[in-house]
């Protein structure tokens, strides 16, 4: 029973730390807020534009045209889910769609077990464009015996953004018609 009061006041103790933050949590959000409103490179939304940017919360129908139909979303959508959809063979390490930052896990292809490859794409801009997405491939050799850096052709980051470009413009035909 002595265990069940000491538990209690000690949980009562630490509540009551909680609310003392209070302030540092008002400041949290309104940094969050602001960043949000900065949007994707330091580029400034307009204040007034309504609830959390241009086109309120649900956006406008131009945003839907250009793939920024996802509200939470600080990105291209159609970019976002192209990425997604071209990595999803890869286990995801993280995803950010605030930052436009997708990184894998280390993946080991069926076919070559000594050799394993990790994926970072970021999403550059909120438009569909060609130098909207980069994709950055690295590659280890090795296995048991531990794993080296080994060399990527800068081939393979062209040939995995094109593949990004290309879901993302069947994505968008197949939402807008266009």
């Amino acid at each position: 029973m002595a265990f069940a009061g000491l538990f209690l006041v000690m949980t009562a103790g630490s509540l009551t730390g909680c609310n003392s933050n209070q302030g540092a949590d008002v400041d949290t959000i309104d940094r969050r807020r602001d960043a949000i409103q900065r949007g994707i490179g330091g580029r400034t939304q307009p204040s007034d534009s309504g609830l959390f940017g241009p086109g309120g919360l649900f956006g406008s129908r131009d945003d839907k045209k250009k793939g920024l139909d996802e509200p939470g979303i600080a990105v291209n959508a159609f970019l976002w889910r192209a990425s997604l959809d071209t990595v999803s063979f890869m286990p995801l390490a993280s995803a950010d769609p605030f930052g436009g930052t997708i990184i894998t896990d280390w993946y080991s292809p069926p076919e070559s077990p000594n050799e394993r490859m990790k994926v970072q794409i970021t999403i550059l801009d909120r438009d569909l464009r060609a130098d909207g997405v980069r994709a950055s491939v690295f590659r280890q050799t090795g296995g048991n015996r531990g794993w080296v850096d080994a060399s990527v052709d800068p081939r393979t980051s062209l040939e995995l953004e094109n593949q990004i470009l290309t879901r993302a413009r069947q994505l968008r035909i197949a939402q807008t018609g266009q």
